[in-house]
């Protein structure tokens, strides 16, 4: 196990008590840093050029995790030893993994993702909570999306419970945050991509589309709040509104389940002949 460091640091450090201010959103907003807890989060932040500056592991986890413990010294980290009290002082969770790095801000500019000219985006329009938010964009992640957008009055993207629900994905792909809906929309029109909002009561069915072949072209898909979901004045900016169709007796999906489904159905069309993936790959 590589070395990190004589001693277990002082819970009384600066250091710690700078970590444990991060669990807030003002101060995570100040310094632009955040939390990244356990083993897959820390080593994908670790992976990620720059992001990773400090992090705290039990003797425990250090010995278990030496791979982490060696790719954060690699990408210029502060490894800190700490008790198990330390890192439960720091960590949001009931039950630690004994690894909580602290995370430079990673947000892409929306002017940037808009010049990437991107096939497919999930848009985040008044999604208020962080378990939901984290599992759309690792749902997004996994559908191949280029881009997510959560607009400003969604929650925070380096929310710990968010940060934890993305299982790593938050590291993976470009995200904007604080965009004002209308601009979103307005800005990935001109980009080219057709805006499908969706929703329980939408006019169209998301068979329907797939079956008429209208799925191919680069999409953004915007998903509302869980529980009331998207304002009229939101979905009026939209090309279409799409409902996931309930076969069963559902009387609903969640917000990341109907996310997985929509992204899913596009990346799918994308790839099949035709689709505009499938016509940049003959270029």
């Amino acid at each position: 196990m590589p070395s990190a460091g004589p001693e277990l640091i002082s819970p009384r450090s600066p250091r710690v008590t700078a970590a444990r201010r991060l669990a807030k959103r003002n101060f995570r907003g100040k310094e632009r840093l955040f939390l990244a807890e356990g083993p897959q989060a820390v080593r994908e932040a670790a992976g990620h050029d720059g992001t990773l500056v400090e992090l705290f592991a039990t003797p425990d986890a250090a010995e278990r995790h030496a791979d982490i413990i060696g790719a954060a010294r690699t990408a210029g980290a502060r490894v800190h030893l700490a008790s198990e009290q330390v890192i439960a002082d720091i960590s949001t969770t009931v039950t630690p993994q004994g690894l909580v790095g602290i995370c430079r801000f990673l947000d892409t500019p929306f002017e940037e993702i808009l010049r990437r000219r991107p096939k497919l985006v999930a848009v985040l329009a008044h999604v208020r909570d962080p378990g939901n938010a984290g599992t759309v964009l690792r749902c997004a992640d996994a559908a191949g999306a280029e881009a997510v957008v959560l607009t400003d009055a969604s929650v925070d993207l380096y929310n710990p419970k968010a940060v934890r629900a993305s299982v790593g994905s938050l590291f993976h792909l470009p995200v904007a945050v604080g965009v004002p809906v209308e601009q979103a929309v307005t800005g990935l029109k001109d980009a080219g991509v057709r805006i499908l909002a969706a929703d329980g009561a939408g006019d169209h069915d998301l068979d329907d589309e797939l079956d008429k072949g209208s799925m191919g072209d680069p999409t953004a898909w915007v998903f509302g709040n869980e529980a009331w979901g998207l304002p009229e004045e939101t979905r009026a900016l939209a090309d279409a509104v799409v409902r996931v169709p309930i076969h069963g007796k559902a009387e609903s999906l969640n917000l990341a389940t109907a996310a997985a489904v929509c992204l899913y159905a596009s990346a799918r069309a994308q790839r099949a002949a035709g689709g505009c993936r499938a016509v940049a790959v003959n270029q």
